[in-house]
């Protein structure tokens, strides 16, 4: 699978039992189990939001 661009507005990302999806259901990676596609999903969600936190604290 190759590296996709993930922009701002594909978050909050999702978890589709083992796929990751962007919010509009693209794929963006897949877990070999889904507790781990959520919790890959918890931490880049998590990420994101403390990104765009700090952008705007800045």
């Amino acid at each position: 699978m190759t590296k996709p661009a993930i922009r701002p507005d594909d978050f909050p990302v999702e978890a589709d039992k083992t796929v990751v999806k962007t919010n509009g259901g693209k794929p963006l990676a897949e877990a070999h189990s889904e507790p781990a596609a959520e919790e890959i999903v918890d931490l880049v969600n998590e990420q994101a939001y403390q990104e765009e936190h700090d952008r705007w604290s800045a």
